[in-house]
Formats: C-alpha cells, structure tokens, sequence
C-alpha cells in the first residue's frame, strides 16, 4: 500500500498547465487580437439573449471582476491579460447594445387603429412585383408614434407623392408584430432599432399637402430606367445588381434564387462592391497609362487604388448605404488602404477591423442574419486561403493553360464548399432551410454575374447618355435569362433543399462557436474546434419537430399528421402558410386539416386525433368567430387534451392538459408543442423586459359611439 502511495501522479500539475498554455499563447499572438470582436459581438449576443436588466447588470458586474481580477494577477504572464482583456471586450459589447437600445427609444402603437396620419416621407420604396410603395413617415401631432410605415397600393399613389412630401391619408395601422411563432422573424425587434412605432395598409384618397421630389433620387430613377429597358424579373434582378432595389423581382423568382443559395446575389454586399472597385481600378489605370509622361512621373496603381475608393463609397450611397454594403465598402476602403501602402491586401485581422466598424455604427446588426451570412463567408474565404497547404496548391504557377484552368475551378469549388459548410447553420437557425447545392451554382452563378452581367449593364448604362444602349440591354436580358434559369433549375431538382425545425440557440452558438475556434487559431490546437461543431450539429437534428403550432392570436394551427402539415384555416395566406412550414421543418405544400381521416371539422369547430409515442391526443380548435353554444363547448373540452381559440374561452372549458385562448396567448404569444416531451415553447416569456417586449405605447383617443352615448345619457336620465 505504501509503494502504491507513493507512485508519481500521472496527472499534470497545475504550474504545468499554466506553462503549456502560455506557450500556445505565444504561439498564437499573432492570432490573439481577432479575439476582440469576438468577444465584444458575444457580449452583445448575451445582451439579447438574457431577460431583463437585472441579469445585463449581474452579467456587466461579472465581466468587471473578471477583467479587475485578470489585471490584478498578471504578473507578466499573457493568460491572465488575454482574459482581462477579453472580459472588458465583452462587457464593452454588452453595454453598446444597452446603451444603444435605450438611445433609440419611440412609443409604440398600443393597439391596431385606423386613423388619420399626417407627416412628412422620408423614404419611399417602390415594390412594382407586388403593384406596391412602400413609405416611412414621420408623423406629426403626439396621438401617434413618430415614425410609421405604411404600404400603399400602386393605384393609389397621388401626383407628388416623393421624398419629402408632406401628406395626409387614412390607415389602418399596428403595433410592429413579433414572432408569430417561436422561431419565426421577429419584426418587433427590428422595427424598435429602426424606431417604427407602427405598420400598416393606407388606402385613398391620400392628400399631397406639399409635393415632394418626383420619383424620388438618384436610386429610384435608375431603379426605373432599367426597368423600363428589361421587363420582369430580369430589370428587377438587374436594378437589384446596381441600386440595390429588390423590389420589381417577382417573389416566384426569388424564391428560386432563395432555393437556389443565389440570394446574395440580390443584396449588394462584397461581391457588387469588389466588382465595382475592380472594375474602376482596371479602367482607369488602362486609361492614364496611355500617357507616358503621366506612366512616368505618377503612381498609377496609387491613383487607380484612389478612383476604386470613390466608386466603392459612391456605389455605397446609391445603393442606400444599407448595413451590408456600409460592412462591404469599409472592407474594401481598407484593403486599397492596403494595397497603397504595400502591406497584404485581405487577411483576417483587415476582416476584423470591418467588425468592430459595424458594431460600432449598428450592434443591433450582430443578432440578424445579414451580418453573420456576411462575417462568416469572407471568415471562411480568407481563413481557408491563409493555410499554408491550401496557398501552396492554389497559388499562381508557371503552368500550361488547361492546368490553370483546373486549378481555378478547384479553388472556386473548395471555397464554395467551405462557405457553404459555414454559413449552413446560419441559415438553418435563421431560417429553417439548408440548400444543398448552392456550392455548385454559385461556381457558374458568380463568375457569370461578376464578369458578364455587371460590366454589360455597366456598359448600357453608359451608352445611354448617347441613346445607345438598347443592343447591349437585350445582351444584360439574356444573361439575366439563363441566371434565373440555372436558379430555377437548380430549386427545382430533388432534395435541393433540406428543410429543419427550429434549432435551439445554445446548438447554433457552440457551432458558430466551434466554427470561429476552427477559423482563427493557427496551431494544432484548433481542431478542437471540430468537437463544439459535432455536439451543436447532432443537437439541432435530434431536436424534434413541433407537433402543433399555434400563432399569437390563435387564429392560425398547424398540426402535423401522417400526411404531412396540416392547417386549421383552409384560406390561410402565403405568408402564414410559409412561415407555418418553416417553422415545423416541413418543405412541402401544407395540407387542409378538415380533409385528413384524423380529423372531425365542422364550420366552427374542428376535433382532431394525433399519436404519438402509443399516445392519442384529441386537439379541440374553434376555427371561426361565431358563437358556439356554450354547452356544446364545455363538454367538447371535457374530452380534449388541447384546446386552441382565437377568442376567451368559456371558465369551465377546461381541457385535460393544456388551454390556449386569447387571454393566455396575449400573455405568451404564439406556442410550439411538442407532444413526445410534452413542452410547449413560446414566444414570450413572463420575465422578458427587452424594450420591444414592454416599449412605451401611444394612440390616438378611440371614437366616440354616439348611439352608445345617448343610450348611456338616457339610462342615466339625462337629455
């Protein structure tokens, strides 16, 4: 016993550990500072994620200590300020998004209204595929919130009618809706950043009081004149390519390019902003070296480098100085800042640097899919390019031409694997589909955008100072033509898509975790990444689908049956029918719930049977606003498991295990229940204090009811 006491520990010590991470840290310093943006867009993340400002405050206090603490025992090793330091990164994330969400703060419509808005447009976006404009108003008179959105039909549109005009017109108005069910987009939140205090329909006559500019600026000019040039989806998907308007594509056409992984394409982001810059760049350093004077005496590449920066900031703002194409004109600004001053153009700490200037101009920015599609794409390009293997094989070589070419293709082929690997679960947690051969299309899709299409429409552009550009329209149409027709094909063929319910936010974080651990580390010690990446993957597809979903105002149930989605309205929307769909992980065309052997449905009532796990579930839903005899009723929810209304339930409809109404959705929004478990997430949450969940709210004095006045004043005996 005393031999085996005394046998030397295995195990290391802990100096040992503190050794050996010392010295991976010095291995990686190079890579140590990438780590900041991280850790401040994690802290913001936070922010989002836990409920109220007691848990922000106790979170901020635990980041101070642990930056005071990390400082405190320093003592000349680097662990101990890489923590402190990643510590006040965090914390300084946490408290821009708080700061940020409190400084935008604008009272929200209480309740859905119809009223008279009067104020001035400041911006006006043309949807011509769905005959609408779209206009921002800044109300004025204190009965309303200060800034509002509000559609309005094509055929209603006034003479005037612009930026800057001032108007007045009826609409129906509402308070900017949140997540119809758990899952879903939460407009809420992004109208509370854009400081929307309502949304709605206006409907003539609508009152020019003082015109404003006709058409709009320079944006929906062009927008227009390539419209008229090329009809359809084609002008929509080329004024896209140049003003950034998405408006005139079809949603059809869209959809496709969705299916198809060629969304980006649409959204003018480092691609439009690269070719742009590119092209400035050639042009003019082509045009100035026909000068052998100016050759000799000038730094032709400095001033070419000069010329694509004013293209890239120019470009920016005619395409509305969005938040993905500021991210992309910053990018590129440094990369010529780059070039000029000899250093390596694109590396990851120049992709850094574009980071934190987008947390710095919108945090919000950091919990949408834009920026994290975006971040992770060039994350991906730039990391997998910086391993020295993969530089090796993909590096510029003295070989033959059918070499070149191969090594070309395979370089776009692995990139395109590698961002599509990246961005997957974005996509999935975003939006509940995963394409499956967007790598492929995007290897013909990019190359034939960026080096046909845009210099075509760059060219007919041009020669329509001169009335020339009609031939060189018809070559933009075409190319246009086999883009959407290689979108249609692709989200066409079987199994393009892979659709997948909800993923929980602790899956995505250790992927998206996992995935950074993979990016930005150099030595070996990175494909510990890996791991994060499995447990997060195998997490999200052995989550299982919702079995129903209800949405926030109880009108809207979709249960799942053998034969796929079934919905309780037959006359549901697109939108509803979609965003349903998305959420229950089904690709398919839902299917009417009354037609489906499982279930009993009459006009008012339907009384619907699942199993599961050796299990039967009677689902009681009323799927009308009619009154239904409240005996009748009761002893309906005496035989149910679930009931579902869009209106308050009798007292005494009590179902066996769960009761969802009008007065409980109002408090939890909509709902996901999964029967096998036995949970039900929701929308809301009873402890939710984000500034959208519980904003300041506004609205106009409701209308008096004259009959219900004099019947009052006669009751009470008056005259």
């Amino acid at each position: 016993m005393a031999s085996i006491a005394a046998a030397p520990s295995t195990s290391p010590e802990p100096h040992q550990i503190v050794c050996r991470l010392e010295t991976l840290l010095e291995a990686e310093s190079g890579q140590l500072p990438l780590w900041g943006p991280v850790l401040a867009i994690a802290g913001i993340a936070a922010w989002f994620l836990l409920p109220d400002p007691g848990a922000w405050g106790a979170l901020s206090l635990a980041l101070a200590a642990t930056a005071l603490l990390g400082f405190a025992m320093g003592g000349g090793g680097r662990a101990p300020r890489c923590v402190a330091l990643g510590a006040l990164a965090m914390l300084a994330g946490l408290g821009w998004i708080w700061l940020r969400a409190d400084r935008v703060t604008a009272p929200v419509l209480a309740r859905p209204v119809v009223a008279t808005v009067l104020g001035s447009v400041v911006q006006v976006e043309e949807l011509p595929a769905r005959s609408l404009v779209r206009l921002t108003i800044v109300t004025e008179g204190g009965d309303l919130p200060g800034r509002v959105r509000v559609n309005l039909s094509q055929a209603d549109r006034p003479r005037g009618l612009g930026e800057g005009a001032r108007l007045r017109l009826r609409a129906r108005l509402m308070p900017p809706p949140g997540p119809a069910v758990p899952g879903a987009y939460d407009f809420a939140k992004v109208a509370w950043f854009a400081r929307l205090g309502a949304t709605g329909r206006g409907f003539a006559p609508v009152e020019v009081l003082v015109p404003g500019r006709r058409e709009g600026a320079l944006r929906a000019r062009l927008s227009a004149h390539i419209s008229e040039r090329i009809g359809g989806s084609e002008g929509g998907i080329a004024a896209a390519l140049a003003t950034g308007d998405e408006g005139a594509i079809a949603e059809v056409d869209a959809e496709a390019m969705r299916r198809a992984g060629l969304a980006h394409l649409l959204s003018v982001s480092g691609l439009h902003i690269t070719a742009v810059v590119a092209a400035t760049m050639f042009l003019v350093l082509r045009l100035l070296a026909l000068s052998p004077w100016l050759a000799l005496r000038v730094r032709l590449p400095l001033v070419a480098a000069g010329a694509g920066a004013g293209a890239a900031i120019g470009y920016t703002w005619l395409t509305g100085a969005e938040v993905p194409t500021i991210r992309s004109c910053v990018a590129a600004l440094m990369v010529l800042a780059a070039l000029a001053l000899g250093r390596e153009a694109l590396t990851l700490r120049l992709v850094a640097a574009g980071a934190v200037v987008v947390i710095a101009a919108a945090p919000q920015s950091v919990a949408g899919p834009s920026f994290q599609l975006s971040f992770a794409a060039i994350v991906a390009i730039v990391a997998l390019h910086e391993v020295p293997r993969i530089k090796t094989w993909f590096e510029a070589q003295d070989d033959g031409w059918p070499r070149r070419v191969a090594r070309e293709v395979a370089s776009l082929l692995l990139t395109g694997v590698a961002v599509e690997l990246a961005l997957m679960p974005i996509a999935v947690y975003h939006f509940h589909q995963a394409g499956l051969y967007g790598a492929l299309a995007n290897i013909v899709a990019i190359p034939w955008t960026t080096f046909v299409i845009m210099p075509l429409e760059a060219l007919a552009l041009l020669l329509d100072a001169a009335g020339l550009g009609a031939p060189v329209w018809w070559l933009v149409g075409s190319g246009l033509s086999l883009l959407l027709w290689l979108a249609r094909l692709v989200a066409a063929a079987p199994g393009s898509v892979a659709a997948i319910p909800a993923m929980p936010t602790a899956a995505f974080a250790l992927m998206m975790g996992g995935e950074l651990w993979l990016a930005l580390w150099r030595t070996r010690w990175r494909l510990a990444g890996v791991l994060p990446i499995m447990v997060g993957g195998i997490w999200a597809l052995v989550t299982p689908a919702p079995d129903l979903l209800v949405t926030g105002d109880g009108r809207h149930l979709a249960i799942r049956t053998p034969s796929g989605l079934a919905l309780l309205r037959d006359r549901a929307g697109d939108y509803t029918r979609d965003m349903l769909s998305e959420g229950a992980g089904e690709d398919g065309e839902p299917l009417a719930l009354a037609d489906q052997p499982t279930a009993r449905c009459s006009r008012d009532l339907c009384l619907a049977t699942v199993e599961r796990d050796d299990r039967r579930w009677r689902i009681l839903a009323t799927r009308s606003a009619y009154l239904i005899p409240a005996a009748e009723l009761i002893a309906a929810c005496r035989g149910a498991d679930i009931a579902i209304s869009e209106r308050r339930l009798p007292r005494r409809c009590q179902p066996r295990w769960l009761r969802l109404d009008r007065p409980t959705l109002a408090l939890t929004g909509g709902a996901a229940v999964t029967l096998a478990t036995g949970s039900v997430a929701t929308v809301r949450t009873a402890w939710d204090r984000h500034p959208w969940a519980v904003p300041p709210t506004i609205a106009p004095p409701r209308p008096v009811n004259r009959e219900r006045q004099g019947l009052r004043q006669f009751r009470s005996g008056g005259s």
